[in-house]
């Protein structure tokens, strides 16, 4: 009867920990940009720079605006450029309805016109952020100048999920859940706090006690975040410190083999030019697909980028931004005619 109250004033202490420190987050990690009602939800979408065409910056699928931190300011030299979060992570409001390409496409357009960002835009995609550009090039195809894809996701691995690879979409979508549950404990809170101060140990410890095949996933994610400027450091482990990002990152993931196979079938637009910026870690089918889609086009081009693995955006800002500008020359050059 003693262990049962003493675990249960441990998770009410984690509860009340949880609760005060997410109030504190909302108001130290306040968003840079806006918070826009577009329809299906709240996104937040951080504007900068001027002129046209307008350049949309789309994440990976558990990523938010934060990941193109080194980019987007290299892009606003040159004309206009908006990163967003997708519904569930960084600052935007849950989901408010499941995931498909057509809910995913939709709610980018809705936020794009609320926001009265004209088209045609210049769209950025890394990884699975590829799916969702090439996606909108297909059903607006009017709306797109032009297209960029930094390492994308591959189409056909993931419409065509062999057995491991569907063992792994299971494991994350559980891990998602399971990480949701104990966010709402203040347990992955505390974690994210240790290694924020140098603690490697402890939060290990607990990785392992509280989902053993977890421990993989956190070391991705502490390399990933340590790619980052140190001042968004903090905003990072905020949002992952919250049930919110967790359940949104389980439902991406559940939806990425019916989102591919369906992207499989969207084709690029003929008249929209295109780059592919590949990691130089990118497997032989990966390259093999992308050099696919160029050679398919009059105007798609296909770069490895040597020295890189999948956070290109991270490791190699110069190069994203160069595409991303000649594109928008492209575009440019286009409209005056």
């Amino acid at each position: 009867m003693i262990i049962f109250y003493i675990l249960a004033a441990v998770l009410g202490l984690g509860i009340l920990y949880q609760a005060l420190s997410s109030f504190v987050d909302a108001r130290r990690s306040l968003p840079p940009g806006r918070i826009i009602d577009a329809g299906a939800g709240k996104l937040h979408l951080d504007e900068r720079g001027a002129g046209d065409p307008v350049v949309v910056l789309e994440s990976g699928i558990a990523a938010s605006s934060m990941s193109w931190a080194l980019v987007q300011p290299r892009v606003a030299e040159f004309t206009r450029v908006a990163s967003y979060d997708r519904a569930g992570l960084g600052w935007s409001g849950r989901a408010s309805a499941p995931r498909s390409i057509e809910q995913m496409v939709g709610e980018l357009a809705a936020l794009l016109r609320a926001a009265n960002l004209q088209p045609p835009y210049v769209l950025v995609g890394h990884s699975f952020g590829g799916l969702l550009i090439r996606a909108f090039a297909h059903l607006h195809p009017a709306q797109v100048a032009g297209l960029v894809f930094v390492d994308p996701v591959s189409l056909r691995l993931w419409a065509d999920c062999p057995p491991g690879e569907r063992r792994r979409l299971r494991l994350g979508v559980s891990l998602s859940r399971r990480g949701a549950f104990l966010a709402r404990l203040g347990v992955v809170r505390a974690a994210l706090a240790l290694l924020a101060s140098g603690g490697r140990r402890l939060p290990q410890w607990i990785a392992r006690a509280s989902a053993p095949r977890a421990t993989g996933f956190l070391a991705s994610m502490i390399g990933q975040v340590q790619k980052l400027p140190p001042s968004l450091r903090p905003m990072v482990r905020a949002h992952w410190s919250h049930p919110k990002s967790f359940l949104a990152m389980g439902a991406y993931l559940e939806c990425l083999p019916a989102s591919a196979r369906e992207a499989l079938a969207m084709q690029i637009p003929a008249k929209i030019p295109f780059v592919i910026l590949s990691a130089s870690t990118a497997t032989p089918d990966e390259m093999d697909e992308r050099n696919a889609w160029a050679a398919q086009a009059s105007k798609g081009r296909h770069i490895v980028v040597e020295e890189t693995g999948h956070w290109i955006l991270l490791e190699r800002p110069d190069v994203v931004a160069d595409a991303v500008q000649e594109i928008v020359e492209l575009a440019r050059g286009r409209l005056r005619i």
